[in-house]
């Protein structure tokens, strides 16, 4: 049997009394390509940075034997100056949020080389060189021109890019990957993907791939190991984990794929459309270089010639990579650009914005908004209470404290919270709350002035796969028992299988296809829909949105 590279033993990590991480093992064979799957807060992360002792206040027990082929070594009781040489040069990690993990103070180029100097000994020259190379090798357009930006001038898929390039500068043995797509588009998930695994098979290096989405796991990973409240409930090879989960968690965890569950019937005619569009067209001010810009600005065309409409209880889903114009397309349609910036027409149940604050203040109640992140949509300084019935002091402020209250209790309990779960819950913050019970505020919220049609901005992007299944099960009820129209924003072809009745696809601000969900996701006929699916799916489907 090969000896393992790694192999993790009763892994146990605590935070003053609280156990997080308890008795975890595993081993992964170099080459190897191991998953660690489970839902926000099992301890997947935890493992990770106890691996490389990163954690601060914790307490780490166990053992992690690191065996490179010439000597092993317990990393968790290695001297902190030998544990050093080891991070970055045998051991390298990628982290989930490159912007936060890249210094935004210095050229990408250069956080690169000051690896290569600092671990392989070049010159200012020769490293400069490496990272240039190695920016290539991620895949990085005109790498040479982008090795002197900074992070906040690159891409979410260049920024991860550059964080691969300088996790494998020093060609690690291990490579820990923590959720490393999970801010990116589809299409670039799968791009990422297909990068780590041609350099691991380049390199030879093995990978632990931490992360939730299932449908990448099965596309990457050669073994699957599952975590649920910090222990491993299960683990096995990739295929049979898929078909034959032993674990209840682990066959929770499989059929949390989104559900369609939605009113097939052919929309009314003559209905006046919650939300129409023709002729759409958006335009950003940009500076004009030398003196024409003392004297006049130059315009970025972020969408054109969108023609769409909602009818009444019906979902449109809204698909693209960023910067298609998907969030310029849902500004719009809420009235939140300014007039030199909008030409065509939009309605909202029949009526044009005015884009006056008094004279918009109806048509606000008749179009909500439901944010990607419900932890910063929420505001921290304002009680459960405040939040969801903010509405009503607006729309509603003759209605006297107790039946505001009333009405805010009653619209919390038909998103599945109440007091008897949450003793004193309209007293409650934010911060108290798990994120799929926040996206569950941010929707009573917005339900609660009774709208007829919400702006659903990737209202799942930032919950694990099974609260996903359970937020997403919750606005099909609304839609079939409220007759809600819903706008989706998102990268995510699944939920949009799920959720929607018709589809468009953006493209560099324009709507390169448009049609029902069955045609657009079961036969696409443009490329770029046709590489949206088959990056979601792994290839392309048959004409199938009954799942």
């Amino acid at each position: 049997m090969t000896t393992p590279l790694l192999a993790v033993r009763n892994l146990c990590v605590a935070f003053g009394p609280k156990t997080v991480v308890d008795g975890v093992g595993f081993a992964i064979a170099p080459g190897e390509k191991l998953a660690l799957v489970g839902e926000s807060g099992s301890g997947k992360t935890v493992t990770a940075l106890a691996l490389l002792r990163l954690l601060q206040g914790a307490r780490v027990s166990g053992q992690a034997l690191f065996n490179d082929g010439q000597h092993t070594r317990d990393l968790l009781a290695l001297p902190e100056r030998e544990l050093r040489g080891l991070r970055g040069d045998d051991i390298a990690m990628i982290f989930q949020e490159p912007m936060t993990a890249l210094n935004p103070l210095m050229p990408v180029g250069e956080q690169i080389a000051e690896v290569l100097r600092l671990k392989r000994a070049l010159t200012p020259a020769q490293s400069a060189q490496a990272a240039i190379e190695l920016l290539a090798k991620t895949g990085i357009p005109e790498p040479a021109r982008r090795a002197g930006a900074f992070p906040h001038q690159l891409s979410g898929g260049q920024r991860q890019r550059a964080m691969i390039a300088m996790a494998l500068a020093c060609e690690p043995k291990l490579l820990l990957a923590d959720e490393p797509t999970t801010a990116l588009d589809v299409s670039l998930r799968g791009q990422i993907l297909d990068l780590l695994g041609d350099l691991q098979r380049a390199n030879g290096m093995a990978v632990l791939l931490i992360t939730h989405d299932l449908n990448l796991v099965r596309r990457f990973a050669d073994r699957v190991a599952v975590m649920q409240h910090g222990q491993l409930v299960e683990q096995g090879a990739t295929a049979h984990i898929f078909s034959a989960p032993q674990h209840p968690y682990t066959q929770k965890l499989m059929a949390s794929k989104p559900e369609r569950d939605v009113i097939e019937a052919p929309p009314t005619p003559g209905a006046t459309p919650a939300l129409a569009a023709q002729g759409l067209r958006v335009v950003y001010p940009t500076p004009l270089p030398g003196l024409r810009g003392w004297f006049k600005k130059g315009e970025f065309v972020a969408l054109q010639g969108a023609d769409f409409s909602i009818a009444p209880g019906r979902t449109l889903g809204v698909i693209g990579e960023s910067g298609s114009g998907k969030s310029t397309l849902a500004q719009a349609a809420l009235g939140l650009l300014a007039r030199s910036q909008v030409s065509g027409d939009v309605q909202v149940a029949g009526q044009r914005w005015q884009l006056r604050a008094a004279a918009d203040q109806p048509l606000r109640r008749v179009a909500q908004v439901v944010f990607q992140d419900p932890f910063s949509s929420l505001s921290p300084r304002l009680t459960v209470e405040e939040i969801v019935g903010e509405g009503l002091r607006v729309h509603a402020p003759e209605l006297p404290a107790p039946e505001r209250a009333a009405r805010v209790r009653a619209a919390l309990a038909d998103v599945g919270l109440d007091e008897q779960q949450f003793p004193n819950l309209l007293a409650r913050y934010p911060h108290e709350f798990s994120g799929g019970q926040r996206q569950r505020i941010a929707l009573a919220r917005a339900l609660i002035i009774q709208p007829q049609l919400l702006v659903l901005d990737e209202p799942t992007s930032a919950l694990d796969v099974t609260i996903q299944k359970q937020v997403l099960a919750l606005l099909q009820r609304f839609q079939r028992e409220r007759g809600l129209s819903y706008l989706l924003i998102t990268h995510d072809v699944d939920v949009v299988r799920a959720m929607a009745h018709d589809v468009l696809v953006l493209k560099d601000g324009e709507v390169v296809e448009a049609g029902t969900t069955q045609q657009v996701l079961g036969a696409a006929r443009h490329p770029y829909t046709q590489k949206l699916v088959e990056a979601a799916f792994g290839r392309h489907p048959a004409a199938d949105t009954s799942r």
